[in-house]
């Protein structure tokens, strides 16, 4: 079987159809090839030159390779915008696999536009409700909280007036009137250190939305990306080693700090950036805008 041990040096665009091909791909064409460079999925081809003419551009063993793992990957993906968190996740986490220009073709690729957004958004807005839902919300609660966050994370501005009722949805789910109206108490999930709280669900929610608008107006440039990989790339050191603690105190959200297989680092890539991104976006200060 035609494998990464296969290939051990740089090679033409043509190299990497008859790796497809190899591998048992016959469906990858010279066009796709192209097609995948534009959207990040593969990077650019470096040109070589000659004292007369040229000689046809290579990409690098790593994006040989690369192309090989993509192909495995497509068979468990069902939109292109997904697969590009594989070359995501590889520049988030290794180096010199995927430079950073590649990087932002794929990161507008996998945040993309229309009706497969709408549905990345929903079903994100879907799984944050399980997470945090009290069991005494109402079914008009639910729906209201998913219908927000959905718009949120489909592109749609966050407002002052938009927070607002992004706040009032949060602790209609979170801390329903019948249980939480007469006692005052506040509600708070998860670990002491890092409490799930309603004000805390509204700036995950808002770092989103604002990593979201950052990108659709196309105001990511390679700088912000990688100051976000070097945030996230501390953060995560720091949060692996207090993770048995914070499992420990999570109570029903121990699930959530597990630790992730290589297939749900891929699977996360995206949205871990997206909340990393964002959270800078919210926090920094307003001279850097």
């Amino acid at each position: 079987m035609y494998s990464w041990e296969s290939i051990s040096g740089p090679g033409t665009i043509d190299d990497l159809v008859a790796d497809a091909h190899a591998a048992g791909y016959a469906d990858m064409t010279v066009r796709r090839v192209t097609d995948w460079i534009a959207k990040g999925l593969l990077d650019q081809p470096r040109l070589r030159t000659r004292r007369r003419g040229s000689d046809k551009a290579e990409h690098s063993v790593n994006q040989r390779r690369l192309l090989l793992l993509l192909l495995d990957k497509r068979q468990q993906v069902a939109h292109l915008n997904a697969l590009a968190q594989v070359p995501l996740a590889m520049w988030l986490w290794w180096d010199g696999y995927v430079p950073t220009r590649q990087a932002q073709r794929a990161w507008v690729t996998w945040v993309g536009r229309g009706r497969r957004s709408q549905e990345v958004a929903r079903e994100g807005a879907v799984g944050l409700l399980e997470q945090v839902v009290h069991q005494l919300a109402t079914p008009t609660a639910r729906a209201r909280f998913v219908r927000i966050i959905a718009e949120l994370g489909n592109g749609k501005a966050l407002t002052v007036r938009g927070r607002a009722e992004l706040l009032d949805a949060v602790r209609d789910v979170m801390e329903p009137e019948s249980v939480f109206a007469a006692s005052g108490l506040v509600r708070a999930l998860g670990p002491a250190q890092t409490p799930m709280t309603v004000e805390a669900v509204v700036t995950y929610v808002e770092a989103l939305s604002a990593a979201l608008a950052h990108t659709l107006d196309g105001k990511v440039d390679g700088v912000l990306l990688e100051r976000a990989r070097a945030v996230h790339r501390a953060s995560t050191a720091d949060y692996l080693a207090e993770r048995g603690d914070l499992a420990a105190e999570a109570g029903q959200l121990a699930h959530l700090y597990r630790a992730p297989t290589l297939q749900e680092q891929f699977n996360q890539a995206g949205r871990q950036l997206l909340l990393t991104l964002g959270m800078h976006l919210v926090h920094r200060p307003r001279r850097e805008d």
